[in-house]
């Protein structure tokens, strides 16, 4: 009995010691630099400044979508099908509706342009995105259809109590790898709020 308690105890202190590995891993990354103008508990109003992003349209399911775009999106910061250099890997990776399906989104690094990007050479496409008002709910757990549409249904709440108005689809951003524990990860619903 005492054996496997001291086994228990290894494992746990193991798994603990790789978490906080891979979340101050996480916690390393480039993340955009937005002001917080007001918050509430988990809820948020940012101003976000101009971005720039690699995207790729998926169509079917939004958890099929985000698996299929992940490795183009990836194989161009990582110069795995382009000339150039590599791209430094930033959080969050976005996702939202698009006519397709679903747009996937990497945020490009702080300070890099349309025109000082290497061009990708398969369907990831470069675009800027214009300074924007956000409210953003912020959550940890595991990336399921379900909670992803409960803390929307709860942000869309929240917003009609503030009496602002959202201004299109509901955007969710994953800031860690799908090896982060779930308690650890940093997830957002997040939409644009008009003026």
């Amino acid at each position: 009995m005492r054996k496997r308690n001291i086994a228990l105890i290894g494992v746990f202190a193991a798994t603990a010691v790789a978490s906080a590995f891979v979340y101050g891993a996480a916690q390393a990354v480039e993340k955009p630099k937005y002001k917080v103008e007001a918050e509430e508990g988990n809820f948020e109003l940012r101003q976000y400044p101009q971005m720039v992003v690699a995207q790729v349209e998926r169509s079917g399911n939004r958890q099929l979508a985000v698996r299929n775009a992940f490795s183009p999106l990836a194989s161009y910061i990582f110069a795995k099908n382009r000339p150039g250099e590599k791209i430094a890997m930033t959080a969050p990776v976005t996702q939202e509706p698009s006519e397709k399906g679903w747009k996937v989104s990497f945020i490009m690094p702080a300070g890099r342009s349309l025109d000082d990007l290497p061009a990708p050479a398969t369907d990831v496409e470069l675009a800027e995105i214009d300074p924007r008002f956000v409210a953003v709910l912020r959550f940890s757990g595991r990336w399921t259809d379900q909670r992803f549409t409960d803390h929307s249904e709860r942000l869309r709440e929240w917003i009609k109590s503030k009496g602002l108005t959202p201004v299109g689809d509901m955007e969710f951003a994953y800031y860690n790898d799908p090896f982060t524990p779930a308690f650890l990860r940093r997830n957002e619903v997040m939409i644009e709020i008009k003026r």
